[in-house]
């Protein structure tokens, strides 16, 4: 079983891709995910996971989602590898989001949705 639940916020702004050879949109983000303990120091740390959203999630996500949203967002783990520009093998963690719920909502009554 391959699944996820995080409860973040984001660190900024969603961008979005329009993937040609699949004609899909795709959303991307970082959530600040906080750890829940204080490090020796005294300080609340955070993990930085990069979240993936497809279709009609991205399309959401681009509407109503921005830079310190709170959302919960469940989906699965996907690594995967790709050779950069320069031959070099690169690998990647991240989230492909399955489904996500607003905890909070920033955005004021005067701002256009």
């Amino acid at each position: 079983m391959n699944r996820i639940i995080l409860v973040g916020r984001l660190t900024k702004d969603p961008e979005q891709r329009m993937i040609e050879d699949k004609n899909k949109l795709m959303a991307k983000f970082t959530l600040a995910v906080d750890r829940g303990f204080k490090n020796a120091e005294g300080e609340r740390e955070a993990d930085f996971i990069p979240i993936v959203l497809w279709g009609k999630r991205a399309e959401v996500a681009m509407e109503f989602l921005q830079k310190g949203s709170l959302i919960s967002i469940c989906g699965r783990l996907n690594c995967r590898s790709y050779e950069d520009s320069q031959g070099i093998r690169r690998y990647v963690s991240e989230v492909i989001g399955e489904s996500f719920q607003f905890i909070d909502n920033i955005k004021t009554e005067n701002t256009a949705v």
